[in-house]
């Protein structure tokens, strides 16, 4: 078994906290399910359809997305936005993040192998 097959639920936590703030960005501007997998993907985010599609739901569900079907098309989409709420959690994300980017490369700077 190779190691990083033995980290697999850990790098899949530590991503998965990582797709609710990249949601909350590209949100910013409305998107449906599909076409942000596509955004997730081009930005380097790992997601596929049974992770987004609950997250987006349980996003929604807390106050941070807002929803409206798009029913012009001659497929019907759900378009998500992030909502104020949604705004204000992602500037909090992303402050958290600096600072853990920060702590994190403090911890390994000059670390040799």
């Amino acid at each position: 078994m190779k190691d990083s097959d033995d980290f697999d639920p850990q790098l899949l936590e530590l991503r998965r906290g990582t797709i609710v703030l990249a949601c909350l960005h590209l949100l910013r501007h409305a998107g449906y399910g599909y076409g942000l997998l596509e955004d997730l993907a081009r930005h380097g985010f790992a997601a596929d359809a049974n992770t987004l599609y609950p997250l987006l739901r349980r996003l929604e569900k807390q106050g941070y997305l807002t929803s409206e079907w798009n029913t012009e098309e001659s497929r019907p989409r759900k378009f998500y936005l992030t909502s104020a709420a949604g705004l204000r959690l992602a500037d909090t994300l992303t402050t958290e993040w600096a600072a853990l980017t920060e702590a994190i490369a403090s911890l390994t700077h000059g670390r040799t192998e």
